[in-house]
């Protein structure tokens, strides 16, 4: 198969089919009104000591991209990297000078690597479990902010790498991953998913851009099929991060489809624009595609997502 090779693509979801698909995987996910945490109730002690067994080769990688500064058809208002005082400003000062910055992004933009906070898709007025859009938790704290997160996510990590099991450089925009293929991803690759698993979909994006240069991602993307979220709900998946947006552009019946069912009906933070090339890399050396993964988002008590450089350990 080439590049432009496509799989034949799934049916569009009526908005009645989305609607119950929804509610489905709602009560998948039913912890009970008093729940913030989400899907990450799926790590336990057991399944984070058991991911420190994945070490072995003594590697470490990040998966995320590194922040671009530039103007980019899918980046048009990049973040802003301000040099107050530049190291070089100090090279002929005697003593004791400091070099110091800025900066300032758009989290939930199309290049840089973010994860999204709970309470970033408001869904019918709602956020996951039915908490009202604008809550507060007793302490004043933002309801479902990434503050829920503050700890810090541990467990192991997964790669499914799409393009490699359809013998393709990358996916592309508009084409669908689909339940059958993470499955066959999984088969193919000797690994399967399980509770408690932080879940990464390679659709190739990153290889897209870096190979034919930025288009406009919020347009013509690859990304998820929402039935592929029955998939997650069934193995208890703890996290789920692509190098896309998870979503496909154009989508199918709602915008983001699988942003509200993965965020809003089932509790389950999504990392987006990652880059996992040389993870893929050391992957596919070793013959193996799971490992400890460390993911830390930074201590922004109100924000509805943050920053981020995934750590995958080997």
């Amino acid at each position: 198969m080439g590049a432009n090779a496509r799989t034949p693509q799934p049916a569009d979801l009526a908005p009645a089919e989305f609607q119950e698909l929804y509610e489905r995987l709602r009560r998948h996910a039913d912890r009970g009104p008093d729940d913030r945490r989400g899907a990450l109730n799926h790590i336990t002690a057991e399944t984070m000591r058991a991911a420190a067994g994945e070490v072995r080769l003594g590697r470490s990688v990040s998966l995320a991209a590194p922040v671009e500064t530039v103007p980019a058809a899918d980046n048009p208002q990049p973040s802003t990297h301000d040099m107050i005082s530049s190291p070089a400003e100090h090279r002929h000062k005697p003593g004791l000078n400091f070099a110091y910055d800025r900066l300032a992004m758009n989290i939930h933009g199309d290049a840089d690597s973010h994860i999204d906070a709970l309470c970033h898709v408001v869904y019918e007025g709602r956020m996951y479990n039915g908490v009202a859009a604008g809550s507060a938790e007793p302490d004043g704290t933002p309801a479902l902010s990434i503050d829920v997160a503050h700890d810090g996510i541990v467990g192991r990590g997964v790669l499914l790498d799409i393009p490699r099991l359809r013998g393709v450089p990358w996916l592309e925009p508009g084409d669908h991953v689909t339940a059958a293929d993470l499955t066959a991803a999984e088969a193919a690759q000797h690994v399967r998913v399980g509770p408690g698993d932080l879940l990464f979909v390679r659709v190739g994006h990153r290889r897209r851009r870096d190979s034919l240069g930025p288009w406009d991602a919020a347009a013509a993307r690859t990304g998820l099929h929402p039935a592929a979220l029955e998939f997650l709900a069934e193995r208890k998946v703890a996290v789920l991060g692509s190098d896309g947006n998870n979503d496909t552009a154009p989508s199918v019946g709602i915008a983001f489809p699988v942003h509200v069912l993965a965020i809003n009906a089932l509790g389950l933070h999504l990392l987006d624009y990652l880059q996992f090339g040389e993870l893929r890399a050391v992957c596919e050396q070793a013959g193996r595609w799971s490992f400890l993964c460390v993911i830390a988002p930074l201590r922004l008590p109100a924000a509805t997502g943050s920053p981020v450089n995934p750590i995958a350990v080997l």
